[in-house]
């Protein structure tokens, strides 16, 4: 016996009438009259007096009927009690995210804190693929990843803000006045990227290759500062999400400039693992608006010798 079947029962005592109990549940007859014979079934007595039409209810019938009022009410019951434990959520929210996204997670968890105070947050910076791990193992109860690079398994998305990247270069370098450089062009200068495990890096390194391009970064760091640090000592460029900057402000002594040919931008958002009950941590994060924070960092770059419109 489900809580389905119940249902069913209360539409066909209240509509008197098989069609219109179907309708009213949204499903086909068959469907309906199927439930209800199974329901007979489990009970081991009959529900319905048989016939074309509907003639009432059994003896047995409206035992069952005043029983499954009174189960669908407590079902009821249940439902708005969890409901309203998720306003009074308590726990821990474990969270991972990419390096690149770390500037917008306080954008996130700030919200959240302030909509569910009970609950602390742990914040770990991760690979995509430590992420997709965590998520698989119970290890993480939320993901901020990318979505639209590398495939994703068995999880629910939502969309945060597109990343976008420019070429982040000494002031007093060969390239600190240009307004724009190709991506081919920047494959030639002396880098410093993210190390290949990181999947910004292997979204770089494709689009690199898409301009038949092939970097040989001198320095390679699994940390975004270092990126910045290494282009501010005026020795390497870098490629960094322009996101970064515009929340942290450009390095000393840098210039930013805007990538083209191609225009290339990846989606990052929020993940959580698609299994039956979700989390209500998960659930509730998710749930929430993209705070109109985030939205104000996708901004177009600033123009090279203008480092203080990052500030």
């Amino acid at each position: 016996m489900v809580l389905r079947q119940l249902e069913y029962l209360v539409a066909l005592a209240r509509e008197k009438h098989f069609g219109r109990a179907a309708l009213a549940c949204n499903v086909s007859q068959p469907t309906l009259s199927a439930a209800i014979r199974q329901l007979e079934e489990d009970l081991g007595a009959p529900i319905v007096e048989r016939g074309h039409k509907f003639h009432g209810l059994t003896s047995q019938g409206r035992v069952a009927l005043d029983h499954a009022h009174r189960i669908l009410a407590e079902a009821d019951i249940l439902r708005r009690s969890l409901k309203d434990m998720d306003k009074g959520l308590s726990g821990r929210l474990r969270l991972g995210a990419i390096p690149t996204a770390m500037p917008i997670i306080s954008h996130l968890t700030g919200p959240f804190h302030a909509r569910f105070p009970n609950v602390s947050v742990t914040v770990l910076s991760q690979t995509s693929q430590e992420i997709q791990r965590g998520i698989d193992d119970f290890e993480l109860d939320v993901g901020v990843t990318y979505l639209d690079n590398e495939p994703l398994v068995n999880v629910l998305t939502k969309p945060i803000y597109s990343e976008e990247y420019v070429f982040l270069t000494p002031a007093a370098g060969p390239y600190a006045q240009r307004r724009k450089i190709s991506w081919k062009e920047a494959a030639q200068a002396p880098l410093c990227l993210l190390t290949p495990d990181m999947q910004n890096r292997r979204i770089i390194d494709g689009i690199f290759r898409s301009v038949d391009a092939q970097p040989k970064p001198s320095v390679e760091t699994n940390s975004i500062f270092n990126l910045c640090s290494h282009a501010s000592s005026g020795l390497w460029s870098s490629i960094v999400p322009r996101q970064l900057l515009q929340f942290f402000g450009l390095p000393r002594q840098t210039r930013a400039i805007e990538l083209v040919e191609p225009s290339a931008r990846r989606m990052i958002g929020l993940i959580m693992s698609d299994r039956e009950p979700a989390s209500p941590l998960a659930r509730n994060l998710l749930a929430m608006e993209r705070p109109d924070d985030i939205g104000r960092l996708i901004v177009p770059p600033a123009a090279p010798g203008s480092g203080d419109d990052y500030r």
